[in-house]
């Protein structure tokens, strides 16, 4: 069994991000391991505080450690991450040479209520996961544009055609992280 971690880029009440994050946890196999790490409450990173981190950080390292593979849902943020999603990265990654992330098989999607889809975040975000050391399905390539015409108004993918494709690429994905094991 697979233990996979979600984190979802924005913080919002009833975000899309949190509806695609669903949608791709829904093609999960039925005893997928899945906890959604909350990432709103950290502290932002503070290099003074690799000597004494705050327990919060502690607390989400230890919830990445033990993880096996990561989904990350990201909306755009002028042409990049949401803030807090950045903020979670550092966390993870530090003190230098105690990341968490090293060697966790990872899937990008990303989101937009635009046309480009969160295309730039989607980009940024994997140039991250690059510099992390986390290999990254390349393909399908998840850039979910025009989403509030997909979901309903708590944010839940509600088109069919939508939920099958995250469906799809949930289940590749499973295939991409076991080779990883």
């Amino acid at each position: 069994m697979t233990k996979y971690g979600v984190l979802v880029g924005s913080i919002r009440k009833n975000s899309y991000s949190q509806g695609v994050a669903e949608a791709l946890v829904a093609g999960l196999p039925d005893d997928a391991e899945v906890t959604y790490i909350n990432i709103s409450e950290l502290p932002l990173y503070n290099q003074d505080y690799d000597a004494q981190s705050p327990e919060s950080y502690d607390v989400f390292r230890s919830e990445i450690a033990k993880q096996d593979a990561f989904i990350f849902v990201t909306p755009e943020h002028n042409r990049s991450i949401s803030a807090a999603l950045k903020n979670a990265l550092d966390v993870g990654s530090r003190p230098w040479g105690e990341s968490v992330w090293t060697g966790k098989p990872a899937l990008v999607a990303s989101q937009s209520i635009s046309g480009i889809s969160g295309v730039l975040a989607h980009h940024v975000l994997r140039q991250s996961l690059v510099f992390l050391d986390m290999p990254t399905m390349q393909q399908p390539e998840l850039y979910i544009g025009n989403v509030q015409s997909l979901a309903d108004d708590a944010g839940h993918i509600t088109n069919p055609d939508t939920k099958a494709f995250l469906g799809d690429a949930a289940q590749k994905f499973v295939s991409f992280a076991n080779k990883f094991e």
